[in-house]
């Protein structure tokens, strides 16, 4: 991309006096292309996101423990239905906010060889006011559950766990009733070891138009103008984390990725449940379609289920699968 811009050297050269260089190159080369035909299971997957997704912001709707409490209800009970379902217990994590109920739901999956490090994949299920929320976050819930299902029972060196949180939006973005600040900060006081967190928010649409996706500047510079790829984002913290998160995605599913370890006051790269286990000094990346840089239904009454391009979020979710493999095994991951 720098080359295609002209002046790639000075780019470079700039970049590397500035520590960015550093932070956006990335292991391994994104996908370009037409993507491979989707076989069976491919196919099988994206029915079985669609569903996830449809169940969350069709049925149920919005889900915000203001505007919609009954409706946040109804998402939860759902949620642990599904998980239990599987065939796990499902671990309940119950806080007071307003003087009523909320909850984390957790699943594990116990590790083999280095139990007591843990590889976390996280979710919130709550919406903003006034949205069905099905990219922003039914997407990242329907891939929650898919991982849950495909690592049932089938343990890896490092513990599994699948976790789904409640009010991440606003008015509880980033204050101590974040369901995701009250989990990590648990984590923390448990002295538990997180060895890496993937926060999956808002991964459900895609768009091959030229300039559909934009960036806080100047990284557009530096990255694709078509909003067709899949995102790993985290600050300079868990630049380790982002790197071996998209070395593993890139090893094995052929589909368009960028990363990024920037530093956490650049906008948007701490717009999620990562944050909150940075707060904890865990590492974290948010997967992501960008959101609000290239999603024109965000945060608004039309992002519905129709909006999802459940092919792509299913090869994403299957990339996803890689990379949680990758991250909770001896070889791959580092402990904190």
């Amino acid at each position: 991309m720098l080359w295609a811009l002209g002046g790639g050297t000075l780019l470079i050269g700039v970049l590397a006096a500035l520590g960015w260089w550093h932070m956006i190159r990335m292991p391994g080369t994104s996908h370009r292309g037409e993507l491979p035909p989707a076989d069976e299971a491919l196919g099988a997957l994206a029915d079985e996101l669609r569903a996830d997704v449809a169940a969350l912001a069709g049925k149920i709707g919005q889900r915000h423990t203001i505007a919609a409490r009954q409706r946040f209800c109804d998402a939860a009970e759902w949620i642990e239905t599904e998980l239990a379902r599987i065939g796990y217990p499902v671990e309940v994590q119950e806080y007071t906010v307003l003087g009523l109920p909320c909850w984390n739901f957790a699943v594990e999956v116990r590790g083999a060889s280095l139990p007591d490090e843990i590889v976390v994949t996280g979710a919130h299920y709550d919406s903003a006011m006034n949205t069905p929320g099905a990219d922003d976050n039914a997407s990242g819930v329907a891939a929650l559950l898919a991982l849950a299902r495909r690592f049932f029972r089938r343990p890896a060196d490092r513990t599994l766990r699948f976790v789904a949180f409640a009010n991440e939006e606003a008015p509880h973005f980033r204050t101590d009733k974040m369901g995701s600040r009250v989990y990590a900060r648990a984590c923390r006081k448990q002295h538990e070891r997180i060895a890496a967190m993937l926060s999956l928010e808002t991964i459900g649409f895609y768009d091959d138009a030229p300039n559909s996706q934009r960036y806080p500047a100047p990284f557009s510079l530096f990255y694709p103008s078509a909003g067709n790829f899949v995102a790993f984002v985290g600050n300079t913290g868990s630049a380790d984390l982002v790197r071996r998160s998209v070395a593993a995605f890139r090893r094995h599913e052929p589909f368009p990725s960028e990363g990024a370890a920037l530093p956490g006051m650049v906008r948007g790269v701490g717009f999620s449940d990562h944050w909150a286990f940075w707060q904890e000094g865990y590492p974290a990346v948010m997967v992501t379609d960008t959101a609000m840089f290239r999603y024109p239904h965000y945060h608004e009454p039309t992002d519905t289920p129709d909006r999802i391009d459940y092919d792509r979020l299913a090869r994403v979710v299957r990339g996803l699968e890689q990379v949680v493999l990758a991250l909770a095994t001896r070889d791959d991951a580092q402990s904190p």
